[in-house]
């Protein structure tokens, strides 16, 4: 029976796309898959492969969304319901679709409030600097904070001086894991914190975050003493024209543990009618182990329709210390609906 719903599920959305319901919700998606080859070296010692070819679902999801009045103080009720489609194999660690962004919460002039599992705040700090985001060169392969926490529950203002945005988020650890050693569950209301301050305003984009005690771990300087970092994130972009920059830095540390790292991506892209060129820098530097981790990225996006792309990129990913590098050059196509 379950099988036969998402079936329905998936036609209707893909039969009329955007979907909107008289008084329910909104039926949205997307599809983004690429052929790719990727490149290890040294080779692995089992199997011997120094490359290999893969078609890939990267993150594509179906979800659906809505919100309607209620009857008291001008509130509305908002919620979303997104999963992840794995159009390739239909696989995901054994499952056929994953959660990603549900939630629940109510909306009005004091602001948002909303609960369930979704991106944190430090996660959406990035805005859209990252130009590879969800394929081969998504900044989470060099830096920490990319996180989508569950039980969290967040708080938004409404937009002040018509441009700023506080989100303070926390997330009851229900007594799972003990992140301090001392032989005790956490079992706090705000075990995990997570804040942004977000400034949006015409060309501008700019957002400072911090994450405490937050379930992750360190890309170039993991001790394994601590699974909980201490995250501070800045990000700023602009966009004037067809001209896109962005800029990010990032710093994270073990909670309870001696690993330290700093992060810098740098992004640039140029439109020219309907192609995108684009490009992106990050690197990673570890404290302890003087690991430095780069990714050096390349593409280009040709827009077929409003919601409609064809894209090929290459990226190149090296560990220095570890002397380690892969590198991945892809083709694929992404649809929205």
């Amino acid at each position: 029976m379950k099988k036969n719903l998402l079936a329905i599920a998936v036609g209707a959305a893909v039969a009329m796309p955007g979907l909107a319901l008289a008084d329910g919700p909104t039926v949205y998606g997307k599809v983004n898959i690429s052929l790719e080859n990727a490149k290890v070296d040294p080779e692995p010692a089992a199997p011997k492969n120094e490359d290999k070819w893969e078609l890939n679902s990267n993150a594509s999801r179906l979800g659906v969304k809505g919100d309607f009045d209620l009857d008291v103080a001008g509130l509305k009720a908002i919620y979303q319901a997104e999963f992840e489609i794995n159009v390739d194999d239909g696989d995901k660690g054994g499952q056929t679709i994953t959660q990603r962004n549900i939630y629940g919460g109510l909306e009005g002039g004091f602001g948002t409030l909303k609960a369930g599992k979704f991106d944190t705040p430090t996660k959406k700090a990035q805005g859209k600097i990252d130009q590879f985001n969800d394929i081969g060169g998504d900044i989470k392969n060099i830096l920490a904070g990319e996180n989508r926490a569950s039980n969290i529950i967040q708080y938004s203002t409404p937009k002040l001086a018509d441009m700023l945005t506080l989100n303070a988020a926390f997330i009851p650890n229900e007594d799972s894991d003990d992140f301090d050693g001392d032989g005790e569950n956490e079992n706090g209301l705000t075990d995990t914190i997570s804040v942004s301050l977000v400034a949006e305003k015409d060309m501008f984009f700019g957002a400072i975050s911090h994450d405490a005690d937050m379930e992750d771990e360190l890309v170039s300087d993991e001790t394994g003493t601590s699974v909980t970092l201490d995250i501070t994130r800045a990000a700023v972009g602009f966009k004037p024209g067809n001209l896109e920059l962005g800029l990010l830095y990032q710093m994270a540390e073990e909670t309870e543990g001696d690993g330290e790292e700093d992060s810098v991506v740098a992004s640039a892209a140029f439109k020219i009618d309907r192609v995108k060129l684009k490009a992106q820098y990050g690197m990673t530097e570890g404290d302890v182990s003087e690991e430095e981790v780069t990714q050096l990225s390349l593409g280009a996006d040709y827009k077929l329709a409003k919601a409609s792309k064809v894209y090929a990129y290459g990226t190149q990913l090296e560990f220095d210390v570890a002397d380690t590098e892969e590198t991945i050059f892809g083709i694929g196509m992404e649809h929205k609906f």
